[in-house]
């Protein structure tokens, strides 16, 4: 699933003028000072260096090729179907209770990160009714290819798949209401790149919504320890720090497993 900067060039450094004759005690105390002076300009270029991001590079814990499958031509959807849409699966037993959750109502527009299979995207449709409109966004050719045809299938009125990238839900600014993230937001490889897409779409005073898995050492299974990059403070705080403000928990019986948080889309942008 699922923003680009520009960086602007740094200016050349100008070349020092010429230095006048000095007695030997000044040019040697002169040569320490601009050592000196070298060594700290060193330090500081390598600490700016540190705290730049990569724009390649993936999020701490993230495992490698973590959505290697997802992107594979050859993925076979109804296997994920058969894994996603299984009444075992918290998020599927409770759909219907999450959906009701989000208050959506007739007319609004909500875009379904990671749409995946559908389900959600079918539950939103229904509540927004043909005058709203339901975003199902992807990464996955298949998933899209999907997506599509159960809309089609489906006569899914408020439904567009829109293909995302690895650091935008590719969505027009200020086109949806809401945003739904259910299970994917550790799949972010770019997470502060998306998240600056997701503020772009959201309209000032709008909602993100968040479930994810608990992540809790002792407690949560050694796979998810792996497969989840990090926990809940982890992943509020980034969202925070996109501009986004921390509203509350939604709590919903069945759901021991993944908690799911809401946020309000601030009127400007963290920087």
């Amino acid at each position: 699933m699922s923003a680009t900067a520009n960086r602007p060039q740094t200016q050349a450094q100008l070349l020092p003028r010429a230095l006048r004759p000095f007695k030997l005690a000044r040019l040697a105390i002169l040569a320490l000072a601009l050592t000196g002076a070298s060594c700290l300009s060193g330090d500081l270029s390598s600490q700016r260096a540190d705290s730049t991001e990569s724009p390649t590079a993936l999020p701490a814990g993230m495992p490698d090729g973590i959505n290697a499958s997802f992107l594979d031509e050859d993925m076979d959807v109804s296997s994920y179907v058969e894994r996603f849409e299984g009444e075992s699966r918290a998020v599927y037993a409770e759909r219907v209770a999450i959906a009701d959750s989000l208050a959506l109502a007739p007319g609004d527009r909500i875009a379904d990160i990671g749409a995946g299979t559908g389900f959600f995207t079918t539950l939103f449709d229904a509540r927004v009714g043909a005058e709203g409109k339901t975003y199902a966004v992807e990464i996955s050719p298949q998933f899209l290819t999907h997506l599509e045809e159960r809309a089609r299938k489906e006569a899914l009125r408020s439904v567009e798949v829109v293909e995302g990238t690895m650091t935008s839900v590719e969505l027009p600014t200020a086109s949806i209401d809401k945003a739904f993230i259910c299970d994917v937001y550790h799949h972010f490889e770019s997470p502060k790149a998306t998240l600056a897409s997701l503020f772009d779409a959201i309209r000032p005073g709008g909602e993100l919504v968040l479930i994810e898995f608990e992540r809790i050492p002792g407690v949560t299974s050694e796979w998810l320890l792996e497969h989840v990059r990090a926990g809940r403070d982890v992943f509020r705080a980034e969202i925070e720090a996109a501009g986004f403000a921390y509203q509350d928990e939604i709590k919903l019986d069945g759901m021991d497993g993944n908690y799911i948080l809401r946020f309000e889309r601030t009127s400007q942008q963290a920087h």
